[in-house]
């Protein structure tokens, strides 16, 4: 995990340099809220807004080699900038123009991560609801490893309050109840 740890400290001294507001979510997260997990990538999200993402994905250029052909033209369909570190880590950074997003970055917080350089992370709040939003099945089994973990601290207000809307906009609300179900058969348990 140094790596990552290394690729994450390369990708945030950028974003502080340039002034950028970012966090990182993702499999790097996991392990200060939820249970270690094997991650091979970097997950970030990068607040650009809509419609202003060149200047964002010209500057990671520089610094970053792409992982695909086109990338401006991939991160404006996709909303993602895909890279790679010179020591082959790959990165992928959302571009975040979503009121939660915007929310997300302004409640994270430094992580001290022992031997290596605090790296800026999402709460475990909003990494449940990136999680919940994504739905694969490794997510899952990383909600359950933060739920386990942070218990009672978990403020479930707030992640219904932020993962409602995100579900109905993808226009599937039954992931709420799973996750309902989840936290009450822990909690209970």
């Amino acid at each position: 995990m140094n790596g990552l740890f290394s690729a994450a400290e390369e990708v945030q001294h950028l974003c502080e340099e340039e002034g950028w507001s970012f966090c990182f979510i993702g499999g790097l997260a996991v392990p200060r809220w939820g249970e270690p997990r094997v991650t091979r990538d970097v997950d970030l999200t990068l607040l650009t807004g809509f419609g202003h993402e060149g200047p964002y994905v010209t500057r990671l250029l520089t610094e970053f080699e792409s992982r695909t052909p086109e990338p401006h033209a991939f991160a404006r369909r996709a909303r993602v900038v895909l890279l790679r570190t010179a020591s082959g880590v790959p990165v992928d950074i959302a571009l975040a123009t979503l009121p939660f997003e915007e929310r997300s970055i302004a409640r994270s917080s430094c992580w001290e991560v022992p031997g290596a350089a605090p790296l800026r992370t999402c709460s475990a709040e909003d990494l449940v609801v990136h999680k919940v939003f994504a739905g694969r099945d490794r997510d899952w089994s990383d909600v359950g490893g933060i739920v386990a973990r942070q218990g009672q601290r978990l403020d479930l207000d707030l992640i219904v309050e932020e993962l409602s809307p995100l579900l109905e906009a993808k226009g599937s609300k039954a992931d709420l109840d799973r996750l309902l179900r989840l936290i009450d058969e822990m909690r209970a348990g």
